[in-house]
């Protein structure tokens, strides 16, 4: 499959979320402080930073799933703010959590399908079709219990499972941990398509490099705090993510 070239693509100028001044805290201590991130429709945004930087934070407070203490967070033009997580997956925004999460004692199939819970049966059945389409191996395993799988088939479940939902805002924490290379190569060509296919993306991933080859704009977290921002090109060529991210000089 040929890489896309996602400068190619046609991005609208709407913001589809919107996340101002967020501060989030675990009891006295900050994870974030004061972040803030736009992404429009049709993009994709890379989130970068070390480990405890704040990143799983934001995303979990995007999703819902923590609740912060200051700023806030709109989608689709809507505040978010105090809606139930899975009330925000009914509005349109589906998460790949860290350490992909899937149900062990399930088939492929029925993960799937409790991923389509949001949707009519009829959108259920054209959403395991076109996670077949996306990854045939989980077809060939589809009566499989999840459990079983390796962990890359686990991830391409995750993926799936969240796609079920038929998000407009796909958000992807850590996709490539602990994968083989031959692996992560299969799940960035996936995440181009659906790219390509219109869905807007927030990634957070450790393979800098890489989540900047497939992001139109990154951000840099560094103790809860963007310091950073711009195109993904801009990005790669910085001191700063030379240094930080990237092991060094261009």
């Amino acid at each position: 499959m040929s890489e896309l070239n996602l400068s190619d693509r046609r991005i609208g100028h709407e913001e589809l979320l919107s996340v101002n001044s967020l501060t989030v805290k675990y009891g006295a201590i900050s994870a974030l402080r004061g972040a803030s991130l736009r992404v429009r429709r049709g993009e994709i945004v890379s989130l970068l930073g070390a480990n405890g930087a704040g990143k799983s934070t934001l995303m979990r407070t995007i999703s819902g799933l923590l609740r912060p203490t200051a700023g806030s967070i709109a989608f689709d033009g809507e505040s978010t703010l105090g809606i139930s997580a899975d009330r925000i997956v009914r509005r349109g925004i589906s998460q790949v959590p860290e350490g992909r999460r899937v149900f062990p004692t399930l088939t492929v199939r029925e993960n799937l399908v409790l991923g389509g819970y949001t949707r009519p049966a009829w959108e259920v059945g054209r959403g395991l079709e076109a996670s077949y389409a996306l990854f045939p191996r989980l077809a060939e395993r589809e009566g499989q219990l999840a459990g079983t799988l390796s962990g890359g088939e686990q991830q391409m479940l995750a993926i799936s499972r969240a796609l079920m939902a038929r998000p407009r805002l796909l958000l992807l924490d850590e996709p490539s941990l602990g994968l083989a290379p031959i692996i992560v190569r299969d799940i960035f060509q996936a995440l181009r398509k659906i790219a390509g296919d219109g869905l807007t993306i927030l990634i957070v991933e450790q393979n800098a490099r890489m989540a900047l080859r497939l992001a139109n704009r990154a951000y840099v977290l560094e103790h809860g705090e963007v310091v950073a921002e711009g195109s993904a090109r801009e990005l790669l060529d910085s001191d700063l993510v030379q240094a930080s991210y990237l092991g060094g000089g261009h």
